[in-house]
C-alpha cells in the first residue's frame, strides 16, 4: 500500500493536505487546517527535494508540530483563544451588580430570579417575592444576592 502511495509522489501530500483542508470546513476549530498546510509544504519539498517516504513522512511531521504551534501563536496574537471554555461564565459574572426583582421567595437561604428567560438559583438572607435585590457574587451555579 505505501509503494503505491509512494509512487505518486508528492501528489499523495498535496491530495492529503486539500483533504485535510476540506475536513477542516466540516469540523471547524483551527486544527486540521494546520495539519493540512503541512502536508501541501510537505508535498511541496517532495516536489522540489526528490525525498523519499521516509524522509517525506518526517518531514510532515516537523512541518505539523511547527503549523499547529504557530497557528496557536497567530490566533492567540488576534485574541482568539483556541479554548472556548474560558469565556464560560462571563454572562454570569457580568450580572454581579445589577438589581433584580426576586421572581419567588427566598426562604431558608434558597430562592429564584428570573433574568430574560433563565431562571436562577438565588441565595441570601430570606426575602419575599418581587423585593429588589443586588447581585453580589456567585456561588456555583447560584447567584449570591443582597437585599438592595
Amino acid at each position: 500500500m505505501i509503494s503505491a502511495l509512494a509512487a505518486l509522489g508528492p501528489w499523495v501530500w498535496i491530495i492529503m493536505g486539500l483533504l485535510l483542508m476540506l475536513v477542516e470546513l466540516l469540523a471547524p476549530g483551527l486544527f486540521f487546517i494546520w495539519l493540512g498546510l503541512a502536508a501541501l509544504a510537505t508535498g511541496l519539498a517532495v516536489a522540489a527535494l526528490g525525498l523519499g517516504w521516509a524522509s517525506a513522512a518526517m518531514l510532515f511531521c516537523a512541518f505539523a508540530v511547527g503549523s499547529v504551534l504557530a497557528g496557536r501563536a497567530v490566533m492567540r496574537r488576534k485574541g482568539a483563544e483556541p479554548d472556548a471554555a474560558t469565556n464560560l461564565n462571563a454572562l454570569s459574572r457580568d450580572l454581579i451588580g445589577k438589581t433584580v426583582r426576586l421572581d419567588q421567595p427566598i426562604e431558608n437561604g434558597e430562592g429564584r430570579i428570573r433574568l430574560g428567560d433563565t431562571v436562577w438559583r438565588a441565595q441570601g438572607k430570606d426575602a419575599a417575592a418581587g423585593s429588589k435585590v443586588r447581585i453580589v457574587g456567585l456561588e456555583g451555579s447560584a447567584l449570591v444576592v443582597e437585599p438592595a
